[in-house]
């Protein structure tokens, strides 16, 4: 049975299954939010509680006879299934609904071929959709189907056109990933070129709508886009901001939800390595979010999967405007990441955001004089680019110079052939228990 898909799409019933017990309103809710920030308006919303899911239409005919009603009764020309959909499941579905389904996975790359803006972007998504979609391509051909069997001779017309489209798929999907390995080669020489530069990269991370643009907007004067919505940002965006000890370099990323699809999480695995690669992440968190210790751990899940669990980080805790009493504060725990309380929109506790920065990247100022022999000329070069010449005397031996620079810097630099002349002073601003 074959029928016209409606092309409207926007007034849209929600499926939330679940394995028994009270439905999880907060991933009903997050379920809700995704399906606005795709530009749908929600028509209603139906809870299926699934013991064993149906391996045709993964609920049962009970509930799809009252899916169909709902649906029929409010005029929703799409169903949204808050769970993965094998492509038999979504083709019966819509088959039994007369309607478009589209599952979870599905609703998020919408909104993400939506959100991207820059080239890769949207290179990212589009493959992602494409992978997505091969394994579902049947089911736009079942009408066409008029024979089975694999005899010569015996092939339907709508099968001959099943192997053409797969075979353009694949040719689209070979060429995308061809030109995104070239954008990703440019972007590793990018980032290359930021490491070269010696400032630390910092990433801000979190769950999506936590007011990550916002906070990076605040900290670097910069307007990336931020709004009320889940996924405003797909593109990463990097700029310097300045501390007290140096410099640094930040990275807006893409937001976590949980349950992010592994395919997503593939599909943007070069976007997100602008975190993987950082040498601290601000994880920033939605102070009012009742569920803030739960979206934690969650991102901490998807950070474990691309590979950065293990890096540093301070848990920002931002929308305090949104709490009652609440004020700017920056905690130590004796256990675990330093804490800082603020709010990016009003700009409410930025300074103290910098403050932990400095700590942990551990921008301590390095200061005094330093002889740099005539064979490391080089040295003395790096440190007018840095700007850490206070004053310099030459010799027949080389320079005595006067520096003041970040003690990151400064370690850099010793680690490099002919920095160990910073050696000494480094020792000096190191504590104890750390030189």
């Amino acid at each position: 049975m074959f029928f016209e898909r409606s092309r409207k799409g926007e007034h849209a019933l929600l499926i939330q299954p679940h394995a028994g017990g009270p439905v999880d309103e907060g991933l009903l809710e997050e379920f809700s939010e995704l399906a606005r920030s795709a530009g749908a308006s929600i028509a209603g919303v139906l809870s299926s509680r699934i013991d064993r899911p149906n391996a045709a239409t993964l609920i049962g005919s009970g509930k799809l006879e009252e899916v169909k009603a709902a649906a029929d009764a409010t005029g929703a020309d799409l169903i949204l299934v808050n769970h993965p959909l094998t492509p038999t499941q979504e083709r019966n579905l819509e088959r039994a609904l007369q309607r478009r389904v589209v599952d979870r996975t599905g609703l998020i790359l919408d909104i993400f071929a939506q959100r991207a803006q820059s080239h890769e972007g949207k290179l990212q998504v589009e493959l992602a959709q494409l992978r997505h979609m091969s394994t579902r391509l049947v089911r736009g051909w079942t009408h066409l189907e008029r024979q089975r069997g694999g005899s010569i001779g015996l092939r339907g017309p709508g099968e001959t056109q099943l192997e053409l489209d797969r075979r353009m798929l694949q040719q689209r999907l070979e060429s995308l990933q061809r030109r995104l390995d070239k954008v990703q080669v440019q972007r590793t020489q990018m980032r290359r070129a930021r490491m070269r530069s010696e400032l630390p990269r910092v990433a801000l991370v979190g769950y999506t709508n936590a007011g990550k643009s916002t906070l990076f907007n605040a900290m670097t004067g910069a307007e990336a886009y931020a709004a009320d919505q889940l996924f405003a940002t797909l593109d990463p965006t990097v700029r310097r901001i300045d501390l007290a000890g140096g410099g640094a370099v930040l990275a807006d990323t893409v937001g976590f939800v949980r349950d992010l699809p592994h395919a997503l999480v593939a599909a943007f695995r070069s976007t997100l390595s602008e975190a993987r690669d950082a040498d601290l992440l601000l994880h920033v968190v939605d102070a009012a979010d009742p569920l803030r210790d739960e979206r934690v751990a969650q991102v901490n899940e998807v950070l474990a999967e691309i590979g950065a669990a293990d890096l540093p980080q301070v848990l920002v805790f931002n929308k305090i405007d949104r709490v009652e009493g609440g004020a700017p504060r920056l905690d130590r725990p004796a256990e675990g990441p330093p804490r800082v309380w603020l709010s990016a929109r009003d700009g409410v506790g930025l300074d103290l955001l910098r403050d932990a920065i400095g700590e942990v990247l551990g921008l301590q100022r390095v200061q005094g004089r330093v002889h740099v022999p005539s064979r490391a000329g080089r040295l003395r070069a790096r440190l007018h680019e840095l700007g850490a010449v206070r004053g310099e005397q030459a010799g027949d031996d080389g320079w005595d110079i006067q520096v003041d620079l970040a003690l990151v810097d400064a370690q850099r630099l010793a680690a490099q052939a002919g920095g160990t002349a910073l050696q000494p002073l480094i020792d000096a601003a190191l504590p104890p228990d750390l030189g």
